[in-house]
Parts: C-alpha cells; sequence; structure tokens
C-alpha cells in the first residue's frame, strides 16, 4: 500500500468513502488530508485526550450533552470542511447527525509535532467561526502548557496557562484544571 497523500476530491467521495478509508482524513476545500499518515498516536497524546474526556464525562451526561474522543467527524461551513478533533462537546440537542457534529461548544487539539501549525492556525480559523463554540482549547503534551481560546462577547480571548491552572468550561459550568489534563502524564 502506498503512503496516503493530499486527494483533491468532492465533498459527496469523500464522504462515501471515509467509511471504508483505512485510515482517517479530513477535507478541507476540496483536498482529503490524511490526519495520520502513520498509524497512532503518542502515549502522552491519548492519555492527555482520556483525562479531558474522563474528566468531563459525568458532567456532560447530567447537562445532556455528548463528549465524543477523535472518531466523530466535525462539520463546518455547511458540510465543506471535516475534522476530527481530539475531543469535542455538543450539547445543542438539535445536532443529531450520526456520523459528524455542527455546533459543538467545546473542542481540543493535543497538539504533535506534525499538526501543531495548522491547529493553531487553520483549525483556529475554521473552529473560531463556529457560532456555537465558547472553548477551543490547544493542549501541548511535551510540557504542561494549555492555550485557552474562549468567546467573550463577539471576541475571542487567549489564555496561556503553564504548570498550573484552571479553565472555565462556560457550557457545563465548571472548570477543568492543569492538574486534570495532565494527570498520569506530566
Amino acid at each position: 500500500m502506498s503512503d496516503p497523500a493530499f486527494k483533491a476530491m468532492s465533498v459527496e467521495e469523500y464522504l462515501r468513502t471515509e467509511e471504508a478509508s483505512p485510515y482517517k482524513r479530513e477535507y478541507v476545500g476540496g483536498f482529503v488530508y490524511p490526519l495520520h499518515a502513520q498509524a497512532g498516536a503518542s502515549e502522552e497524546h491519548v492519555l492527555i485526550s482520556s483525562n479531558i474526556v474522563a474528566t468531563l464525562h459525568a458532567d456532560a451526561r447530567r447537562a445532556g450533552c455528548r463528549l465524543y474522543q477523535s472518531d466523530m467527524k466535525l462539520a463546518i461551513e455547511g458540510g465543506s470542511s471535516f475534522f476530527y478533533p481530539d475531543v469535542m462537546l455538543v450539547c445543542d440537542q438539535n445536532d443529531q447527525d450520526r456520523y459528524s457534529k455542527t455546533a459543538p461548544c467545546l473542542l481540543v487539539e493535543v497538539l504533535s509535532g506534525s499538526t501543531a501549525s495548522n491547529d493553531r492556525v487553520g483549525k483556529y480559523a475554521m473552529y473560531t467561526g463556529l457560532p456555537s463554540l465558547q472553548t477551543y482549547l490547544i493542549v501541548e503534551q511535551a510540557e504542561r502548557r494549555v492555550y485557552a481560546y474562549q468567546r467573550e462577547g463577539g471576541q475571542w480571548q487567549l489564555q496561556e496557562l503553564a504548570g498550573q491552572g484552571e479553565i472555565p468550561l462556560p457550557c457545563l459550568g465548571r472548570a477543568l484544571t492543569l492538574d486534570q489534563i495532565y494527570a498520569g502524564v506530566l
């Protein structure tokens, strides 16, 4: 099998072939991008994502929200772009598609060397354009550092936390601490 590469494709073809694809692919502007040309993520990446999901799971269920870890697609701009966020929280009861969501209130990306630039620039631009989104977290895996973007009014405010601290999550009415994010990791 050859290495996956960027490929031009229609939205319809992407959606039709995604379920049977041997690897996850994101779709932006008519092109398909392999999410991981090499299989798997680092142990730190997986543990950080799992820590966030485990910490928020009970509160999300009590609030009637749904919490997803890396396998649920996020559809943006009327279905012209699709991503697989590391963690996604959806509290909109009308967001009922079984294969993709459109109205998250929280998105989390755990940085890796191959995705850092896209998570900070490309995804930031797409994600913060979502009217439902209240918080976007970019989480380092090599050090205890989180970039927390919060919607305040019509503006996005950045809070950089290093070592310790907590991030308010308005859609759950609670905070998430760096100790919870990095438990057993750093």
